[in-house]
């Protein structure tokens, strides 16, 4: 996967975790809120994995 495939797909999960999180609140759904915040956390690691490519990327070029 590109490193801005991880990105985009990082940012959705981060914003479709959040809303899951959100929805669980509001219904008092505790299993929703914790798919939302693993969700959320998987899209981080996502756009973090995706920045590591770019720099690595950039290194090996400059090589």
């Amino acid at each position: 996967m590109s490193s801005t495939t991880d990105k985009i797909k990082g940012a959705a999960n981060e914003a479709l975790g959040k809303a899951k999180q959100g929805l669980g609140d509001v219904t008092g759904n505790g299993k929703m809120k914790t798919e939302g915040a693993a969700q959320e956390l998987k899209g981080k690691t996502q756009g973090t994995v995706g920045s590591a490519k770019d720099t690595v990327k950039s290194a090996t070029d400059k090589l």
